[in-house]
């Protein structure tokens, strides 16, 4: 035995310190959360003929969804905290494989994609976790949030046990399975349920799909309870023996509860996506449910005593080109605002909503107190931007990747970019050359919009429901530039194998085919924009060539707050692509 005596007060000091030392080795190295070692659990989230029960206890699921890719790091936690405060005991949240794996053999976990930290952070406020892992989780995100590169498979079967498929799937799952594995309630950690796929009732194109799916997450070591969840009329071809059928919808109604009742009839029902409010779309009006509305029928849900998931609590942003779109009448893309009506509006402020729902669940939770309401971050209305520079975007072309030469036109998914992944995202230049003006039809292969140039004069637009357009007589051979647009692959339906962007057939010029193409891609990735800094802008005219580049100066004094960017509504159809530098 060895005896140590402290004889001082500085000595006093570095035992202190070694002990604290000590302490942060074990939880970070043995996972030692705050309030005692991690401890694995036998009885995890169990479900009997009435209720829910965890570790044997009666359990009501109080859910929200906040997803971490569309909120910024910085600002998890405040949201969590804020979520909490409003009486919610379970955090919701997808994971968006196009992320995650923007190439094949390529994975991204880290910083905004950091999932383990946020389960890990959601633990340490005391909030269980649902996860919701896919492989096609929908969200309103391009393609459902599945990768733009399995397109380039021309057999391509998306959500079916296609090989070319389900290869896929098990790679990514073989990276991101083994993360959240050892953060399940069993283990320690706060991960309770795991949902299999996402609304598979309304696709069901392969009846073996959602048993590969549940073995694969099964196979890899999940092992806490499962469920899937579907709208009410397409509840029985969307389960999977084994999981826990739970329902969607906004306005609670007998039919509902009966279907999910007469499909599991000794099962407790669950509302996966009660959706607090709606996406939307360009061109259309915000969509907005009343806050009554809302927690009249949060109240009926749970009075029956369902347990419910709030779809969302908090919505955020779809950052970059993520939005998905919709096909059904027509095509209308989404806008990168999620903030969805939600209770937390997406600059993470309250609203009414939260306030009454706020109220409601403290009524609901008799006795418990819940923690006070995080303060809200200062927002400031900056001076408007002074734009200085300009570089136009024909000026920018000698960064790209390309061009690539072709003899007929490619569609973004195979262009031979990105490691062979093809493009995701953003925008493509085709040019050829023409010697003759006439009728040019696109034939509905453009895809989305396209801005069409004569020599680099804009002369016109082509969408999907515009398919002629006049190219003026010239003389002599001249290039004609089509710089198209992918407003966003549809992110639900059952035409997800058909989501190619670009130009994805012939453009016509009097009715002959266009050939010999150049072509450039123009994904708008950090990097590429982080090499404009060595192209050659200039001072910004008055007249400044179109489309084009603009970077400009936003003065912050002090330390930056929290704002919103507004770009007003140019009489121009042309596009700028803006980039600032904030001081």
């Amino acid at each position: 035995m060895v005896v140590l005596r402290i004889r001082n007060a500085h000595k006093r000091k570095y035992t202190l310190i070694c002990v604290c030392i000590v302490g942060f080795i074990m939880y970070r190295y043995l996972g030692v959360p705050a309030g005692g070692r991690r401890m694995s659990r036998k009885v995890g989230l169990s479900a009997n003929s009435s209720q829910f029960t965890l570790e044997g206890e009666p359990f009501h699921i109080l859910g929200g969804s906040i997803h971490y890719f569309r909120v910024p790091r910085a600002y998890w936690r405040d949201r969590l905290m804020k979520m909490k405060a409003c009486g919610i005991n379970t955090l919701t949240t997808y994971v968006p494989w196009s992320l995650h794996q923007p190439e094949r053999g390529v994975f991204n976990f880290r910083t905004q994609l950091d999932l383990e930290a946020y389960i890990n952070l959601a633990a340490e406020l005391g909030l269980w976790v649902i996860l919701r892992p896919g492989p096609y989780i929908s969200s309103e995100l391009d393609l459902g949030g599945l990768p733009s590169w399995l397109l380039r498979d021309g057999s391509m079967r998306l959500r079916t046990t296609y090989p070319g498929f389900t290869q896929a799937v098990n790679t990514f799952f073989d990276k991101l399975i083994p993360k959240v594995v050892p953060l399940q309630f069993k283990k320690g950690g706060p991960i309770i349920a795991v949902q299999v796929e996402n609304s598979y009732g309304s696709f069901a194109k392969d009846e073996s799909y959602m048993l590969f799916i549940k073995e694969a997450l099964q196979t890899r070591g999940i092992c806490e309870l499962l469920f899937t969840s579907d709208n009410h009329n397409t509840l029985k071809s969307g389960g999977v023996e084994g999981a826990i059928r739970s329902v969607k919808l906004q306005k609670l109604n007998q039919r509902d509860i009966q279907d999910l009742s007469s499909l599991q009839p000794n099962s407790p029902a669950m509302v996966m996506d009660y959706w607090t409010g709606w996406y939307d779309v360009w061109g259309d009006l915000h969509h907005v449910l009343p806050p009554e509305d809302m927690v009249s029928t949060v109240r009926e849900i749970l009075r029956r005593g369902m347990s419910v998931n709030l779809y969302m609590f908090h919505g955020g942003s779809s950052f970059g080109f993520m939005s998905g779109a919709l096909a059904d009448p027509s095509y209308k893309a989404l806008v990168p605002s999620y903030d969805y009506d939600a209770p937390l509006s997406e600059a993470g402020e309250y609203t009414p909503k939260y306030h009454l729902l706020r109220d409601l669940l403290s009524r609901y939770n008799r006795g418990e107190t819940f923690p006070d309401m995080p303060a809200l971050h200062y927002r400031e209305a900056y001076e408007p931007a002074i734009m200085y520079q300009h570089l136009s975007l024909w000026d920018a072309l000698s960064f790209t990747e390309g061009p690539l030469r072709s003899a007929k036109p490619v569609n973004m998914e195979n262009l031979p970019v990105n490691n062979g992944n093809g493009q995701s995202y953003g925008y493509t230049l085709y040019e050829t050359t023409i010697t003759s003006g006439g009728l040019l039809r696109s034939g509905d292969n453009v895809r989305d919009r396209a801005l069409v140039f004569v020599d680099r004069s804009y002369i016109g637009l082509f969408k999907r429901r515009s398919v002629e357009l006049a190219v003026p007589d010239g003389k002599g051979r001249r290039t004609l530039s089509l710089l198209v647009e992918n407003c966003g692959r549809v992110h639900q339906g059952r035409n997800l194998d058909k989501q190619h962007k670009g130009l994805v057939g012939d453009i016509l010029l009097n009715n002959i085919p266009l050939r010999d193409f150049k072509i450039y891609s123009l994904d708008m990735k950090p990097s590429f924009i982080d090499s404009l800094y060595q192209a050659p802008w200039k001072t910004l005219s008055e007249t400044p060539s179109f489309p084009g580049f603009f970077m400009g100066r936003l003065f912050a004094y002090g330390y930056p707050s929290d704002t919103f960017v507004k770009l007003p509504v140019s009489e121009t159809k042309h596009i700028a692509l803006l980039h600032y530098e904030c001081f």
